[in-house]
Parts: structure tokens; sequence; C-alpha cells
């Protein structure tokens, strides 16, 4: 399957501290239990078997795509992370790091599929995540991507029930910098050298679904 677990440090730029901010230990995410067979669903369906996830967290995903034999690499800022990953798949590659850095701190490439799950929410600086990716994959790769889902049924809803603040507290360290809708989300990839070509829902009822899971693929354009 794949190489023995490697982690290799790198440091983050500056405006990235989410070295500090994200602690990991074993414990699943609170949305793995809907986002994880979704990703493996749309990796199976791609028939990937090199994977790449950014932003791997514990490694709860990593190992779920072990399981349905994908050979798996991993990049996340947070040590602790890296470590809890290592030890959730050991067969798997794992690597310190940001979406901000260089290509290079991932020197595996062309990859079947990249994921992300629940990070572009995250940054800043957005472009960064489609443009790794971007760099990352073979021709025609596809790249899955999730995020919370927002969209004017659910935010209406949100309003109506008063649940705004709670919904979008800023009393988080490391919380919710970007809110995406499918049509932000599909223009952020687009932009980036991405063609759309799946929207799933996951999570609660549809159209105010939880999160929703991006499948794109890699164009030969590049950015436009």
């Amino acid at each position: 399957m794949c190489a023995s677990a490697e982690n290799q440090n790198a440091r983050p730029p500056a405006h990235d501290d989410s070295r500090t901010v994200y602690r990991h230990d074993s414990r699943p995410p609170c949305a793995s239990g809907y986002l994880v067979p979704a990703v493996v669903r749309a990796c199976r369906a791609a028939g990937a078997r090199r994977i790449l996830d950014l932003g791997c967290g514990n490694g709860t995903l990593c190992r779920a795509l072990a399981d349905a034999g994908c050979e798996v690499v991993g990049l996340e800022p947070s040590p602790s992370g890296v470590a809890a990953a290592g030890r959730a798949v050991p067969e798997g590659v794992f690597r310190c790091g940001s979406v901000y850095d260089e290509p290079g701190i991932v020197p595996e490439n062309d990859f079947d599929v990249v994921v992300s799950t629940e990070v572009v929410e995250h940054l800043f600086r957005p472009a960064a995540l489609p443009a790794l990716a971007f760099a990352k994959l073979k021709p025609g790769g596809i790249f899955v991507v999730s995020t919370p889902y927002h969209g004017y049924l659910k935010n209406l809803v949100l309003a109506l029930a008063n649940r705004w603040d709670f919904h979008h507290s800023p009393n988080w360290d490391g919380g919710h910098v970007k809110f995406w809708s499918r049509r932000t989300l599909t223009t952020l990839l687009e932009a980036n050298g991405f063609r759309v070509l799946e929207f799933h829902g996951a999570g609660r009822i549809p159209w105010l679904w939880k999160s929703m899971v991006l499948v794109a693929q890699k164009t030969s354009g590049g950015r436009t």
C-alpha cells in the first residue's frame, strides 16, 4: 500500500496560527459521521488509488480511505494532528505544514484525488487551497472539498429562529472566517483551474444541510 508514516516539520507563515489554535486527539470530528461516507463514495467513484488530504486533522478520514484500499498522504498544520494521524494510519504519510506553504511542502505529486474537509472556511486566503490541490493532482484528477453549507432557505431559517449569533459566533479562536454557498465555492474552484462535476448536501434534510461536498476536476488550462 503506502510508505511508512513520515512526519516532516515546516514552519508556517506568520499569518497562519493554526499550529497553536488547533489541538487534536483521537476522537472523530463531529462532522465525520455524515462527511466521511460522502467523501469515501466520491473517491471510490473516481477510482482513486492515491489520495492527498489537505487539513487531515487527526486522520479520521485518512483511516477510512486507507480501509477502502487507498494510499494516503496527509498535510496538517497542527503537530498534535500529525501525531494523531500517524497513530491512526501508521501505513500513511503525514506532513506538518499549511496550504499557505509552497507546493514542495508535499513532495509527492500526481495524486488521483485531493480531498479537503471543513478547511476552506477557516482560510483568510482561500484560493491557496485549490491552488495547492491543482499543483498536486495528476492531469484530470479530482478535488473533493467540503464546507458548511449556506443558502437562502437555511439562512432564512437561522434568522427566523434567532440562531444567527450562535451559528456565526466569533467567540472561538480558529473559527470560521468565510461562509460559503454552492455558488461562491464553485466560483472559487473555477477561478483556480477546476470544473465542478457534482454537488452533494450532507447532514440534515435537503436545503438545510449541515455541509456540502463539491466534486471538481482539474482542467488543462489552470488558473483563470
